[in-house]
């Protein structure tokens, strides 16, 4: 036995000096590894066979500690090691076990074991009680989101979603108010004296109330609880607990009320009600008093507890009480005071005179599943936070203690110990899950709120320091890179925010990273500086790959990238397509035998546009291969015929802001936005180049002005091809050949391949005219199938403005649709573009912070038909300044954006809602959209557009002056006499309105009476006297008009004829 344990601790001996010098090794690579990063940084380092990049690292430490070490610890601990020089770092985190700053751990953990903050208290005094008096009942109904309160001497309150009173009345009746609760069905509220059941009507209008009090009962009723699960609607049921150890089912209907009350129109009517005329079921359940009683929905049964040591706490379906069968008991010494079921966890929490909160599985009696001690008092009250999986109990000393039910453990205890004497006794609590606030009732009413609430509406949200300059979305792995102005680089889990890893000075010290892309699968990250290098990482480990070295003898900001977009990423193979601020759009790439990249494309510069036909033809260049890859190398060809007036001429300004690619389903284009508006669209399919402008026919210039560009965005229709999400689609990997038709001087490419291998197989002989011909008709033919196969789904280009609008081009340079956000303010620049994969919904932010959403999935069904709108249907400030760029998330249904004020920020799709920012404290919990919270520098709600009703699109504005309508006025104003118009009439219409109605000026003279006698007219008519004017007064007052009898007899039948003046 002694030779067996000597060779064990010999064995063992021997494992601890090889773990010994493994960890010394271990120490020394981690050393090296550091150097070699200094020297980077710094820019002396060579690199040689040493290198330590990330498969060497593995491999050795792998060989060091074997097998049993998992990759993406090692891949971590190389993260942190590469990304933060100075960053402390252990052995032991190489097995998983991660050490974090004693600081920043402490804070956290503080800052997240708050849960109520007691300092943003609110307190509701006088509101629901009586001098003396206290708050006996809480209740929260979820579905009306109001708040019911009961006072010990009978006030009865609704409280609406902000904590003002809706309704309240007072019952006067001798006995104390101990318990209320609402009548889902009846819409009535309930409450319970020592014998008496009140049923209230909170809806009477006026200083009308109408009570109902049933009365007698047995025994005095202590608490009250209505079952929601009733299917009746005109139904309900009343489970009450007494002092003599029974739970009481009260079931009422709507008839039972309806019929009583009375017409008479008194300031308060109280009916009394025979309790023999109801049906009661009741049963001895307890020994001792009911202290609670309530009815749990997700259970579908009801408990209770009482000070009985034996029988102290009760559940069982509502049918027990009727047909007396078993029900489940659970045994708990000196009883249950307050208990409480929490739905995630499934487990019922009861508290007691014992201290001690128990917690029990509902099938399991006979032990609880746990205990929770810390209360030095009776245990008194006790609520849920069903969300976060939290109860809160209160001991009668009115100490609070927050428990978690996943990990059985205590988070915040506090006491709030300001208030008056009659405030320091709680008698009732309950927590509005609608709010995230815990309610209490004493005195007077507190509202405590959850911190991670107020940190919401109070805390600035801050994802980096600085500005952001680049957001970008990796979906393959869910997670968000942002880059700010001080070249911090982070990486976020988009589900919970949470950061994976950062990098510091990632091109350098002071060299500000300026543009970012992630490929399509997502494990190659590139970004750009302003000193124009570029650099591809490895987006898992945070590994530099490859990068362009920085440009001899260049500017300042002359090479500043703007914007790159992944082309082609491999093991073999990288391609880029970047735009540099001097206007200039490249294509850089590297293989697997260069260590470094390599520019091998340039776009030519756009020269003068004739302003008539605003198209130049592209052709090959004389050395270009005629193979390519991405997009062929070409130059332009002017047509000298329309640039001879050169005032007609339309030159695009070089200060490029913007670009976006498309290559996928027979199209090749690139997109770019110039700061004088210009929008210049290169088609490699049909060989041109494009300058797409607004034409203002308002306008005498010759050269038209649009405003400046910021963003492009090429809209594709699902059905045309999958969109390319990130970056190109495989059909941008797909090698074309190109070839000059003859006949055309080069001014068109045939992208064809299958054309041109045709004519290099067939071996008869044709002359140079036929080969022509054919040629051109094989070229006509694929235009007209490409033309059937885009129709109705073809590309639409939209580009966002500094005027504030939207246009929407398509791919041959009609303008379809002008866009302009609905806002009572000024327009302001718009300065991001987005869309959903399905190109159903189009997002832009401004310069201010603003956030909108537009429908456009049955504009695109169909282009030509001018019915299909584009609707605008959600509004909202999202940040207080610029929003750089933003994005969609189709599964979450969440738009992310990032703004120059340091934060990114996530909210809801649909509605606005705010969900979070990126580096907050706790995780996002994107399922929750109920709760309607804003930022602390956003005080306007979310602005949901609805559809314009038809009559007001055809309600036409006033124009003034006023002109009078002669027609419409001798229509109005015609008295009994009829006037018949003449043949002639020379009146001038356009008289000003107001003029028009002026009375005329009439030099009175004496008139001559008589009476018609003519009987046959009427009683009325007959009766009227008739005046005869005079020659003088006939001249004067109107001077154009000869009044003419055609019956003196007859009252009617007078005739006016215009003369006119001069005939």
């Amino acid at each position: 036995m002694s030779d067996k344990n000597c060779d064990k601790e010999s064995c063992s001996a021997l494992e601890v000096t090889h773990f010994k010098n493994a960890l010394k090794q271990f120490q020394e690579l981690v050393e090296k590894k550091v150097t070699q990063k200094t020297e980077e940084r710094l820019g002396l380092y060579i690199k040689d066979d040493d290198e330590i990049d990330y498969d060497k690292f593995y491999e050795t430490v792998q060989t060091l500690f074997g097998p049993e070490i998992k990759d993406y610890n090692v891949k971590a601990f190389f993260r942190k090691i590469s990304s933060n020089l100075d960053a402390k770092t252990e052995w032991c985190e190489i097995f998983g076990y991660f050490i974090v700053e004693g600081d920043a751990t402490s804070s956290q953990v503080n800052e997240e074991n708050t849960i109520f903050l007691i300092s943003q208290k609110q307190q509701i005094a006088h509101a629901g009680v009586k001098r003396r008096d206290v708050i006996k009942g809480i209740v929260k109904v979820p579905h009306l989101d109001f708040t019911v309160t009961s006072s010990q001497k009978g006030v009865l309150t609704v409280f609406n979603n902000q904590m003002r009173v809706l309704a309240t009345t007072h019952v006067k009746d001798t006995a104390w108010v101990t318990g209320c609760d609402f009548l889902t069905q009846l819409k009535r509220v309930v409450a319970v004296t020592e014998r008496t059941v009140i049923v209230w009507d909170y809806k009477s209008k006026g200083s009308q109330s109408n009570c109902f009090v049933i009365k007698p009962m047995e025994n005095g009723l202590l608490c009250v609880c209505t079952v929601t699960a009733s299917d009746h609607l005109a139904k309900d049921n009343i489970l009450m607990g007494d002092d003599g150890g029974y739970v009481n089912l009260l079931t009422v209907t709507s008839d039972d009320f309806g019929l009583k009350q009375s017409k008479a129109k008194k300031k308060s009517q109280f009916h009394i009600l025979d309790s023999k005329n109801f049906k009661i079921v009741k049963r001895k359940l307890h020994d001792d008093w009911v202290m609670k009683v309530k009815y749990i929905s997700d259970l579908n049964c009801f408990g209770s507890c009482s000070l009985d040591s034996i029988h102290s706490f009760v559940l069982g379906d509502i049918k027990r009480l009727e047909d007396n069968m078993p029900v489940k008991e659970f045994s708990v010494p000196k009883g249950v005071n307050a208990f409480t079921y929490c739905g995630k966890s499934n487990v019922i929490v009861t508290g007691g005179d014992d201290r001690l909160l128990r917690v029990w599985h509902p099938n399991i009696n006979t032990k609880p599943i746990g205990k929770l001690p810390g209360h030095l008092h009776s245990v008194v009250e006790i609520v849920t936070n069903e969300k976060d999986q939290h109860v809160i109990s209160l001991s009668s000393a009115k100490i609070f203690r927050v428990w978690d039910m996943q990990t059985l453990t205590l988070l915040q205890v506090f006491h709030d110990n300001e208030g008056s004497p009659g405030e320091m006794e709680i008698f009732a609590m309950v927590f509005d899950n609608n709010h995230r606030t815990l309610i209490t009732g004493s005195s007077v009413i507190d509202i405590y709120p959850l911190t991670h609430v107020i940190q919401d509406t109070k805390q600035v949200p801050q994802t980096h320091e600085k500005s952001i300059n680049v957001l970008v979305y990796n979906r393959t792995f869910r997670q968000i890179l942002t880059i700010c102005s001080e070249s911090i680089l982070k990486v976020w889990e988009l589900e919970t925010g949470y950061q994976i890893y950062q990098i510091e000075d990632a091109h350098g010290l002071n060299i500000e990273v300026t543009c970012a892309a992630i490929e399509k699968k997502g494990f190659h990250l590139a970004t750009g500086a302003c000193d124009g290098t570029v650099k591809i990482w490895d987006f898992g480990s945070g590994q530099e790959v490859k990068a362009l070295p920085l440009a001899q003898h260049s500017k300042e900001d002359e090479h500043r990238l703007l914007q790159l977009v992944y082309l082609k990423a491999s093991q073999s193979q990288h391609a880029l397509l970047v735009l540099e601020q001097s206007g200039k759009m490249k294509i850089i790439q590297g293989d697997k035998v260069q260590t470094c990249l390599n520019v091998t494309w340039v776009l030519p510069e756009a020269v003068a546009f004739p302003r008539k036909n605003p198209v130049l033809s592209l052709s090959l260049k004389p050395d270009a291969l005629q193979t390519y890859e991405f997009f062929p190398d070409v130059q332009l060809l002017p047509d000298t015929s329309s640039l001879s007036n050169e005032t007609e001429n339309f030159v695009p300004s070089m200060e490029m802001t913007c670009f976006d690619v498309l290559k996928v389903g027979g199209c090749s284009l690139i997109a770019t936005g110039s700061a004088n508006g210009a929008i210049i669209l290169w088609d490699f399919e049909s060989a041109s180049v494009r300058c797409l402008y607004k034409i203002n026919e308002d306008s005498q210039a010759s050269v038209p002005e649009a405003p400046g560009v910021n963003a492009v965005l090429f809209l594709v229709h699902s059905a045309f091809c999958s969109r390319k999400i990130g970056s190109l689609s495989s059909t941008a990997n797909a090698r074309s050949d190109i070839s000059a038709i003859p006949g055309q001087e080069n001014t068109y490419l045939n992208l064809n391949k299958e054309n041109i291998q045709s004519d290099e197989i067939n071996p008869q002989v044709t002359t140079e005219e036929d080969t022509t011909a054919s040629k051109n008709a094989q070229y006509l033919d694929m235009n007209v199938l490409l033309s059937k196969a885009v129709i109705g789904y073809s590309p639409v280009l939209a580009s966002a403005h500094e005027n504030g609008c939207i246009y929407l081009w398509s791919i041959q340079g009609n303008l379809l649709k002008e866009i302009l956000p609905f806002s009572k303010y000024p327009s302001v620049p718009l300065t991001a573009l987005c869309t959903d994969i399905s190109t159903k919904m189009l997002l832009a932010g401004s310069k201010e912070g603003h956030i909108m959403r537009w429908s456009i999935g049955s504009f695109f069904e169909d282009l030509q038909n001018s019915k299909n709108q584009i609707k605008e249907e959600l509004c909202w400030r999202a940040h207080s300044t610029k929003v750089v760029d933003l994005f969609h998330e189709e599964e979450k249904n969440v738009v992310v954006t990032a703004s120059t004020d340091g934060s990114v920020r996530l909210w809801h799709a649909t509605n606005g809602y705010y969900l979070g920012y990126f580096g907050q404290p706790r995780k996002f919990e994107l399922s929750e959209i109920s709760q309607l919270i804003l930022p602390c520098d956003v005080n306007k709600f979310p602005t949901i557009i609805k559809e314009e009703h038809k009559y007001k699109e055809k309600k036409k504005k006033s124009e003034y002056p006023l002109v009078l309508d002669r027609e419409k006025w001798k229509s109005l104003t015609r008295s009994s006499l009829v006037l018949e118009k003449p043949a002639h009439e020379d009146v001038v219409q356009d008289f000003k309105f107001f003029k028009a109605l002026a009375s005329p000026k009439i030099h009175r003279q004496p008139l001559q009476s008589f009476k018609s006698g003519n009987k046959e007219a009427g009683a009325v008519f007959g009766s009227i006297p008739i005046y005869e004017l005079g020659s003088s007064a006939e001249d004067s007052v109107l001077p154009n008009y000869q009044w003419n009898k055609a019956e003196r007899s007859s009252p009617i039948g007078w005739k006016m004829e215009p003369a006119l003046s001069g005939e």
